[in-house]
Order: C-alpha cells, then sequence, then structure tokens
C-alpha cells in the first residue's frame, strides 16, 4: 500500500449511536484553547473532518471523535467531537464512547469497581464515572456542564409548517426543544424519516430567527441541533435530528441535559430527581439534577447523565496519493438533503 495518511480508530457506540474514536495518525490542530482548535475546524480547515467523516472513509451515521493532549491542568485527555456539519463543543454519548475506549484499551488505567477521570470538551470539563468490572466499563455517568435556559416558549415560523413554539436551552451546544404534538406527530421509528424532516426544517428556522451566545463560550452561539421532547410510559422520550438529516440513535446526552434545565425552569424537576430519557430504539440515559449553579448571571444545572458504550471494531483508514477523492464527498441519497447545503468549510 501507498498511502500517504493513515489513522488508527475504534468503532464504539454508546446506546446505539455510533462514536468512532481516533487513537492515532492526527496532525497538529492549530490553537491554543479546544475552542480556538474547534473554530479553526469550522472556519480555517476542515481537510481533516472530511477525510475522516466523508465518503468513502465515513458515513452521515456516525460522529468521528479527536482525541487530544488535555491543555487543562485538571483534565485526563481532550477531545473534539466531528459531525458532517463541523466541530462541536460537546457530546455527551461520545463523552461515554471515548471514556469507554480511554478505559478498556488501557490509555487511562482502570481501577474497579470505580474508575474516575475527566475528559475536557470546548464546552469545558466532564467529570467521569466508570463502573468498572472484569476488564470492561459497564456504565459511564457524565457531570456535564452548566446547562441553563435562554427562552421559553418562543414562537418561530416554520417554512411549510407555520408557527410552532420552541424552547431554547444549553445543554453542551444550543437546541430547539419541540413538543411533537404541535406538529401531530409520535415519537415512534415508523416516523423517523418524518422527523427528521421537520426537524431539520425547525432547526434552519430556529437558528434563524433566534439569536444566542454563550455568556463565557463566546464562540458557541448558534442553535445547532432540533430535539422532540416527548414522552415514554416510562419516563420521557428524545428525538434529537443531526445534521445532514438523521436521527440520534441515543437519548442524546447534551439533549438530554438542556431538557433537564427546561424541566427544573418549569419546576417539573428537583434537584436529586432521577428521570429515565429513551431514544427512538428504546435505548436509555439515566439523567438527574445534581445541583444548581449559575453561568454569568443566568440560573442553571449540573446534570448528570449516565449510560452505556461498547467497542465493536478496531480499524485502520489511509488515502493512497492517486486517489481522485481525497477529501471525500457525499450525496444526497444517503445522506439527506441537507447534504447539498455543506460549505467550504463544512458547516452549512
Amino acid at each position: 500500500m501507498r498511502w500517504n495518511r493513515m489513522v488508527s480508530a475504534l468503532g464504539v457506540h454508546a446506546e446505539g449511536e455510533i462514536g468512532r474514536v481516533i487513537t492515532g495518525g492526527l496532525p497538529p490542530i492549530p490553537g491554543r484553547t479546544l475552542l480556538e482548535k474547534m473554530h479553526h475546524i469550522n472556519t480555517a480547515d476542515d481537510r481533516l473532518l472530511r477525510f475522516l467523516l466523508f465518503e468513502p472513509r465515513g458515513a452521515a451515521q456516525m460522529t468521528v471523535n479527536v482525541l487530544l493532549p488535555a491543555i487543562h491542568p485538571d483534565a485526563d485527555v481532550a477531545f473534539i467531537p466531528l459531525q458532517p456539519d463541523g466541530a462541536h463543543a460537546l457530546s455527551g454519548s461520545n463523552c461515554m464512547c471515548v471514556a469507554t475506549a480511554l478505559l478498556e484499551t488501557g490509555v487511562v488505567p482502570m481501577r474497579e469497581p470505580e474508575t474516575r477521570l475527566v475528559l475536557e470538551t470546548p464546552s469545558g470539563l466532564i467529570q467521569v464515572s466508570a463502573q468498572c468490572k472484569d476488564g470492561k466499563c459497564q456504565r459511564v455517568s457524565l457531570e456535564m456542564v452548566p446547562s441553563f435556559v435562554e427562552h421559553l416558549d418562543y414562537p418561530i415560523d416554520v417554512p411549510g409548517v407555520g408557527r410552532i413554539t420552541v424552547d431554547v436551552a444549553f445543554g453542551g451546544c444550543y437546541f430547539a426543544l419541540v413538543d411533537p404534538r404541535q406538529l401531530g406527530l409520535a415519537l415512534d421509528r415508523t416516523e423517523a424519516r418524518r422527523l427528521v424532516e421537520l426537524g431539520a426544517a425547525i432547526q434552519q428556522a430556529a437558528a434563524a430567527q433566534i439569536a444566542v451566545r454563550h455568556p463565557v463560550l463566546q464562540q458557541v452561539s448558534e442553535i445547532e441541533y432540533a430535539l422532540f421532547a416527548g414522552s415514554h410510559s416510562d419516563g420521557f422520550r428524545n428525538c434529537n435530528i443531526i445534521f445532514p438529516g438523521r436521527v440520534d440513535r441515543s437519548p442524546c446526552g447534551t439533549g438530554s441535559a438542556a431538557r433537564l434545565a427546561v424541566m427544573h425552569a418549569r419546576g417539573l424537576l428537583d434537584v436529586g430527581e432521577d428521570v429515565v430519557m429513551y431514544s427512538l430504539i428504546d435505548s436509555r440515559f439515566d439523567c438527574q439534577i445534581a445541583r444548581t449553579t449559575q453561568v454569568a448571571s443566568r440560573a442553571a444545572v449540573v446534570p448528570r447523565i449516565s449510560g452505556r458504550a461498547w467497542i465493536y471494531s478496531m480499524e485502520q483508514y489511509g488515502r493512497d496519493p492517486d486517489d481522485p477523492y481525497p477529501d471525500g464527498y457525499v450525496l444526497a441519497d444517503t445522506w439527506g438533503p441537507g447534504a447539498t447545503r455543506i460549505g467550504a468549510h463544512g458547516r452549512p
């Protein structure tokens, strides 16, 4: 083989959501902080993202996690989650994938019955508690970054739908949370395509009509996801829509954190009260509010999200110098109509 680039990776999923973990072969990413590195990928050079995520090496149905040396002195390892539209500030399910990969491969020493570690992300530090037995990471509990509400019942106009209301909250990323009953939708796997179509339209409308900017993390300034917040016979159901057009297979960690903030703001959830969030495939995260806090002058909560992850493959990816598609490609047949909005630097 005449590869001029090669990366090593682990295939991992958390409650059904694929989070590939890159373990070697990455080039340096400019930036003094993780936020600056994220910003560089999103605005200056997305060739690494395209190499890892676009066809033929990648697919729309995954996130790719770039492991980096920790910058913060209290962190063990840093990582940035990459999705087809760019680098993101945080992903809860991918924290579970990364923690499981680090522990089960020995990069971070496993201590039974519990291993504690700290992951550094562009959104901040994630305190991780992993339950371990016989060399297996059985469950990962995350203390998420402070989460807060920007707006409750904010009206937006969605093309082809009309006027609806959304709650806007930060859970590591900004979400527009939607009650699916407004649209006459059931959160059921048979409705997945319709949920994607409506969710993509809602996210675009919310991002265009609602200005947001994190009071501390100034580069986090966009509503990135629409999350349908529904009910379940044993708790709640989340359906997060991910660009360019797919359903999150997990209950979504950052979306669950944002939903906990909304529930607390509405007086529906107390500190320490346990709730279960289910996905469209009935995988689950166990959630609670660990405590209240403040972000600048805003009331916030610190969510705790718990779930499981599994390693399913060990992989190597390369690029032949004669390959006519060095940075990959996407087509709307499997990537959905959002593929046509991918710009020169990843984000649409």
